[in-house]
């Protein structure tokens, strides 16, 4: 159900995407789903959480965090995007905690969980996926290769009673959770691992580089996140 899009004390909301990865690297397909978000939903930002490391993926080949928001702010360079460390600043390892953590942080914030299908996929196997989906709204975009894992996951038979037309969602109001827009998106080959497999030294074009967090304005050190 569709609740007025203002906070308690008659503020209006920002409608804000919350983007979360490894960005190992960065690269144009992040800020292309991004920006096709934020038109197809109705956003006025979205935040780039740059992981200091994700519990499912392997830290071997990851490089270090002032690498990988380094190449975070580069590609969301002139666009309504900011590019974040907050979880290293706040502790959180896991989705559900760091979701927890910014919902208290910025209140005049509405937002919306951006993932693609990859991780439908497998969000079943997500700590607390449950609550997550309690937390916020959650867009889903395709990724070619994963629609149908996406489709036929636990998860998604759990969502099917709360999904969401996008252009409904996109009319205005501050939809109550759980709440799940699917939003088709024509496919975008490009990769992190695939960048890492051409250029394995991609993040050496960063060494040196200290990047100052969008939202804490803390510079991120060579030694964070390694």
């Amino acid at each position: 159900m569709a609740r007025d899009k203002r906070d308690h004390e008659g503020s209006a909301l920002i409608r804000t995407g919350l983007l979360g990865g490894s960005f190992n690297p960065a690269h144009g397909g992040h800020r292309r789903i991004s920006l096709f978000a934020m038109e197809t939903l109705g956003l006025e930002e979205v935040w780039w959480l740059v992981s200091p490391g994700n519990p499912l993926k392997p830290k071997k080949g990851m490089a270090p965090l002032a690498a990988r928001l380094a190449s975070a702010k580069e590609q969301a360079r002139r666009a309504p995007i900011t590019a974040t460390a907050i979880e290293q600043h706040l502790g959180t390892r896991y989705t559900v905690d760091t979701l927890h953590a910014l919902t208290r942080r910025y209140p005049k914030r509405d937002f919306v969980w951006l993932m693609g299908s990859d991780n439908l996929a497998q969000f079943h196997m997500w700590r607390k996926w449950r609550t997550i989906a309690h937390t916020m709204p959650i867009a889903v975009i395709a990724r070619p290769g994963y629609d149908n894992s996406a489709l036929a996951s636990p998860a998604m038979a759990w969502f099917r009673r709360y999904r969401v037309p996008a252009a409904s969602f996109k009319q205005g109001g501050r939809w109550s959770a759980p709440a799940l827009v699917l939003l088709r998106f024509d496919p975008d080959p490009r990769s992190a691992s695939a960048i890492r497999r051409a250029d394995p030294d991609w993040a050496l074009r960063y060494t040196g580089h200290h990047p100052r967090d969008g939202l804490t304005r803390r510079l991120i050190s060579q030694q964070e996140g390694t």
